[in-house]
């Protein structure tokens, strides 16, 4: 179990402490410390913790890579620092991946902390390669099944080990979200299932590293979703993005006037609406500098595929959000 920390504060004790009434004993914890001050030392003991400390933030996948090859478990689980998981969590999800050999990776039943409503339930994607969290703010009864979705979030998830040494893990590259949206298309692309586990429960302390509207994630999440664009959508898709972008872009800035949406929780924070365009502009140009390395992991992705892109895109639109539904959350 990979617990990848930046605050390492009362948080990640709790987030231990839930760790510790695990029904399911057989596991172990490793904490990448990227705070660069060594604040995760004093959780040692707990649980017989294993500690990785870097010397700058290494970023939400760098970490897991790292925590991944300093275990040789069978699966790896991975949980936020802010996430609280309830006692059966593992044990659910490590049964649920044991019953089906096609299935690498689990997606838990994750709630607002303290909350009855959902963070997600698994995730959906728009067709410009954005993603949100599926059932995001619905009541957990809505989906109460255990059902095959498209992809975890990272926050509280189950990977097999065996998938993630065939795809290579996560891409160091993404530093700050939608890393968990890129391994899970390539995950796709290899021929592998994602299953949505609702009994294993986690409460989500949502976006306490980086603010919930905050420039640092305005930046990253659009940077990244055209990393996850370039990447992973056949060609087809890749020429048709760009319009839902546009919509979506529209919808944002719809909702801005109205109050609603991501766009608006931006300004209230105190970002004005032109600081968001910008924020846009400049992951734009900031994906020229990548263009050789994301075309190179393309070609690798087509390479090793079990799946054509007929079948990825009636699997991406099966599981996928309008641009409008997706503004307005």
């Amino acid at each position: 179990m990979v617990i990848p920390t930046l605050a390492a504060d009362s948080r990640l004790r709790e987030c231990l402490e839930a760790l510790e009434r695990q029904t399911r004993r057989d596991f172990e914890v490793i904490i990448v410390d990227n705070s660069g001050k060594g604040l995760a030392r004093s959780y040692g003991s707990a649980l017989g913790v294993t500690i990785i400390e870097n010397e700058r933030n290494a970023g939400f996948g760098t970490a897991v890579n790292q925590g991944m090859r300093a275990s040789r478990a069978a699966y790896v689980a991975t949980i936020n620092d802010d996430a609280v998981a309830d006692p059966g969590w593992l044990a659910a999800l490590v049964a649920a991946l044991e019953r089906r050999p096609d299935a690498g990776m689990c997606a838990s039943r994750v709630r607002f902390y303290g909350e009855k409503w959902l963070d997600s339930a698994g995730m959906l994607m728009a067709l410009d390669g954005s993603s949100k969290q599926r059932g995001h703010g619905r009541p957990p009864e809505d989906f109460p099944e255990l059902e095959e979705v498209l992809f975890p979030s990272g926050s509280a998830a189950l990977y097999r080990r065996a998938m993630l040494d065939q795809i290579g893990g996560f891409d160091d590259d993404f530093f700050l979200y939608c890393e968990d949206t890129d391994l899970g298309l390539r995950a796709r692309w290899a021929g592998w299932k994602c299953l949505y586990v609702p009994d294993a429960v986690v409460q989500h302390h949502y976006s306490q590293s980086a603010g919930a509207a905050s420039p640092l994630k305005a930046y990253h999440v659009e940077r990244n979703r055209l990393f996850v664009l370039v990447k992973n959508f056949p060609l087809g898709m890749l020429l048709r993005a760009p319009f839902v972008s546009i919509a979506r872009y529209a919808w944002h800035f719809r909702y801005l006037l109205a109050g609603r949406g991501s766009a608006a929780r931006f300004r209230a924070s105190g970002h004005a609406g032109p600081r968001m365009a910008w924020y846009v502009v400049k992951a734009h140009f900031a994906i020229l500098g990548h263009l050789g390395r994301l075309r190179r992991q393309r070609r690798a992705i087509r390479e090793q595929a079990r799946i054509t892109p007929r079948v990825f895109e009636r699997l991406v639109r099966s599981h996928s959000i309008s641009a409008r539904r997706l503004a307005a959350l």
